[in-house]
């Protein structure tokens, strides 16, 4: 039972390169080291070791990890005691904990994950039926070398995976939790991905618990992620994190883009502090995990309509978790996948230089439309950014916020606060069919506007907490809730 972040602190620490070197001969080749693989005893440098990921691959037998999987593969160590062991090495304590009764429950899920990953991997390089999936790769600029040390996989659409499992010894009930396997409303059980170009998905220690697969011919869900499970939570996991967090924390600042060729082509082109959403909208879960690691974010979504309104929303959630948030802003029909494919980093570093401040990002967008002019548009141009305004947790980021925006529409400061501390504005058009907010207190007889009233915020708390009740009633309804009900739909602090 040794604490997670122990477990990231001693990987930090561990000189993957002075452990490796014991048993290998390495020679340094650039930022990396090479030398012949240990595992399948082979006489080329085609074994890699890549201080700044800290992990190593194998050209040639795939075998890849960190440094607790090198002890483990190496001198045959279960994990604790790997990581005991590199904790040693590099001085420090772990805290000693009872232990679990028992195995952990989860292992055969994540056992699973990884047998199935290396079976999809090792069908893209070998398999006569991925030549589809190996071509569309080459046609993207991942040639087999990157691919294969990216840990892509291609999904066949036979049946010849789950006769592959159930050689291998994985049983029927394992697969269906893990979700590799779904069982369908007929009865028949069969394949989660089929067809698909795979990316898998890994926790913080590199622990394959998803694969996210991409169809290869029409059809629909083009993306494909797999399902909540007892390893895996959607709205918590950020794809990449495992890979990027030490660049993070260099760089002090993390890349924040929507997709997973975009993650990828940045990371091949050097470019290492990046990580996505899985698909679905930025969460507060995610925001918490970032903030581990970086004090400031840039966004890179599209620029166009859908584009932005993910990026507002996704920085209103950083805001929340006091994190700085910057905007960047893509050429028109680019993303980051096709602007580094075709230009390297350096087309990226102007754009990533020119990144504003969301709220300077957002106050411009208004002034290009033309909503700081006329009472009636400044009003609405005013509601759309309160909610960012009122994001934000850090004071000093909020005092700004309020200065900047009471200067850019001539407003008293006194009044902008006022208002940011009454109920939340509905806004239309980012909150379809939602009623009008009720028309405000009249004014007194002295022509003063009498204090807000309070009823509406609690009827309002009222209902959320009926809701909330209802989602901690039924484990089921509480996953459903995790990736269908978004925190910012709540209006009470405490409740999101």
């Amino acid at each position: 039972m040794i604490p997670d972040e122990i477990v990231e602190q001693v990987r930090d620490a561990a000189d993957l390169v002075e452990i490796v070197g014991e048993s290998v001969q390495l020679k340094r080749t650039g930022t990396d080291f090479r030398g012949p693989c240990p595992f399948h005893g082979g006489t080329n440098r085609n074994f890699s070791v890549i201080p700044k990921k800290g992990m190593y691959y194998c050209f040639v037998c795939h075998e890849a990890g960190d440094v607790f999987r090198f002890l483990m593969k190496k001198s045959g160590m279960d994990y604790p005691t790997a990581v005991r062991e590199v904790a040693r090495r590099t001085g420090i304590t772990i805290p000693e904990r009872a232990a679990r009764e028992g195995p952990d429950p989860r292992e055969p899920l994540f056992s699973a994950m990884s047998v199935a990953h290396e079976w999809f991997a090792a069908r893209l390089r070998e398999g006569p039926d991925a030549v589809q999936a190996r071509t569309y790769l080459e046609g993207r600029d991942f040639p087999m070398p990157v691919a294969a040390e990216l840990g892509f996989g291609y999904a066949p659409t036979d049946g010849s995976f789950m006769a592959a499992m159930k050689q291998l010894g994985l049983a029927e009930p394992v697969l269906l939790e893990a979700g590799l396997l779904v069982s369908r409303d007929d009865g028949m059980v069969v394949p989660r991905f089929k067809g698909r170009l795979l990316f898998p998905i890994r926790d913080l220690r590199g622990r394959v618990v998803a694969l996210g697969g991409r169809l290869l011919r029409p059809g629909e869900p083009k993306y494909l992620n797999s399902p909540e499970s007892p390893i895996f939570h959607k709205g918590g996991t950020l794809y990449n994190l495992h890979d990027a967090k030490n660049a993070i924390r260099r760089e002090g600042e993390v890349l924040l883009v929507e997709g997973y060729f975009d993650v990828l082509r940045l990371a091949v082109a050097g470019i290492e502090h990046v990580v996505a959403s899985l698909g679905t909208a930025f969460t507060s879960d995610q925001a918490a995990l970032l903030k581990r690691f970086a004090a400031q974010a840039v966004v890179l979504y599209d620029s166009d309509k859908p584009g932005l309104k993910a990026t507002f929303r996704a920085a209103n959630e950083l805001l929340r978790h006091g994190v700085r948030v910057r905007v960047a802003t893509m050429p028109p029909g680019e993303d980051p996948d096709t602007l580094v494919r075709g230009g390297g980093a350096a087309a990226l570093a102007p754009i990533l230089k020119d990144a504003v401040d969301v709220l300077e990002r957002m106050v411009h967008l208004l002034e290009v439309k033309g909503w700081l002019h006329g009472v009636e548009h400044r009003r609405g141009a005013l509601d759309r950014l309160l909610p960012t305004i009122r994001a934000a947790s850090d004071p000093i980021t909020r005092d700004l916020y309020i200065g900047l925006v009471a200067e850019k529409f001539g407003m008293i400061r006194a009044v902008l606060e006022h208002e940011l501390e009454s109920r939340p504005v509905v806004v239309p058009d980012r909150a379809q069919g939602a009623k009008p907010p009720a028309a405000g207190p009249a004014a007194s007889a002295s022509g003063h506007r009498a204090p807000p009233r309070a009823a509406p915020l609690r009827e309002g708390a009222r209902f959320e907490r009926q809701l909330l009740r209802v989602f901690l009633a039924e484990p089921a309804w509480l996953d459903r809730a995790r990736t269908e009900v978004p925190a910012a739909s709540f209006e009470v602090a405490a409740h999101r």
